[in-house]
């Protein structure tokens, strides 16, 4: 039986994050449930949050060493030269900050508590996981840990015989990939910009057949998204027949994102994620990259809204404009943030032809 929609969070994602001149240190997990409040979308027995994973769940997928080194490093605040080159944190991209291990292990909790829920009929969000990039015993790529690879084996753990992620992100799911290439129970397809870090995913990369990768070139439209489901990932789902879903929807695909060239609507990304529900599979719907702090809000409010069977407004209310008046982007222009990212929760769609790069690509993923 189909359960109401389950939002995960917590507010360790309130919490300052990453320090000054990171691309993450922006307002993005406390703005959507903000939002979504502000909407009155969110009744409180809806909303669930868990303990931070303990370090024996942590190290069923990463290297114990990798999780003492970076629960010892959050502890003093400090990380010596050989650890910070050997687990890369306390670099520029992966940065040491007060909280850090707490909240990268919240990120795997919810996910395991999300794979838990679904089994029981829910379809869950949680926009505070997609880390998709964490490696067993290292940090890449402003992940720290990686959290949909525990929702991918607790659903695994819990009997689901073939579990499919889709990864909507603008990068490569390399680290969900990697994780799985070798096993036939779980299928990896990663749609992400072409010759963007971390400069993998081709579409010949099948990780022995159980991975397929859908690059595609810049300014990537909603007519392209829908012809590449449509024409690629729903018929690998059909022929895969997952019996469990994880979704990692990354923000950084949207039109306005400054560190993609991809240009689609959260309108065309949200009718993506209703055509993987409608497979009536238990789901997890995860967040991602995402660096536009208005885009972001908005399309994974907004996915909640889908999710949840809301109606949504033409404008947004006062509130939440001032909200939105008070974000701000290092990496944006105060003179370029649109109107709309303000004042409107939709987007107006981005059409345009879909190229002949993207039939081929169809074409060439779904060849046997």
């Amino acid at each position: 039986m189909i359960q109401a929609p389950i939002y995960i969070g917590s507010e360790v994602f309130r919490e300052a994050a990453f320090g000054s001149n990171h691309p993450l240190n922006i307002v993005r997990h406390s703005a959507v449930v903000d939002l979504v409040r502000i909407l009155d979308w969110l009744p409180e027995q809806d909303y669930r949050t868990s303990e931070p994973a303990t370090v024996e769940q942590l190290t069923e997928f990463h290297d114990r060493t990798y999780v003492e080194v970076l629960q010892y490093a959050d502890s003093t605040g400090k990380v010596s030269p050989e650890d910070r080159a050997r687990y890369q944190i306390g670099t520029l991209e992966n940065p040491l900050f007060p909280g850090l291990f707490n909240r990268a292990a919240m990120t795997v909790s919810g996910s395991i508590l999300a794979a838990e829920l679904a089994l029981e009929g829910h379809v869950v969000f949680h926009p505070s996981g997609g880390t998709h990039h964490g490696r067993p015993d290292r940090a890449c790529g402003f992940c720290y840990f990686n959290d949909p690879v525990f929702a991918i084996n607790t659903f695994l753990q819990q009997g689901c015989e073939r579990v499919m992620y889709v990864d909507l992100d603008a990068h490569h799911g390399d680290g969900v990939e990697s994780a799985f290439a070798a096993d036939s129970r779980v299928l990896t397809v990663s749609i992400h910009e072409e010759d963007r870090w971390p400069y993998s995913g081709s579409a010949d990369d099948r990780r022995e057949g159980c991975a397929r990768n859908l690059p595609v070139p810049k300014g990537f439209n909603d007519d392209e998204l829908d012809y590449l489901i449509e024409h690629a990932v729903l018929p690998l789902a059909a022929s895969f027949k997952p019996d469990a879903l994880v979704l990692c929807c990354g923000a950084d695909c949207l039109a306005g994102d400054p560190l993609s060239g991809m240009r689609l609507s959260n309108v065309a990304l949200w009718n993506t994620v209703d055509k993987f529900i409608a497979l009536r599979e238990p789901t997890v719907v995860l967040g991602g990259g995402g660096y536009n702090p208005w885009t972001v809000a908005r399309y994974w409010a907004g996915l909640w809204g889908r999710l949840s069977g809301q109606d949504f407004p033409l404008r947004l209310p006062e509130e939440a404009l001032k909200m939105f008046e008070k974000m701000s982007c290092d990496l944006i222009d105060e003179e370029d943030v649109e109107e709309d990212w303000i004042r409107t929760l939709v987007d107006s769609p981005y059409n345009g032809p879909v190229r002949e790069a993207i039939k081929s690509l169809a074409t060439e993923i779904v060849r046997t």
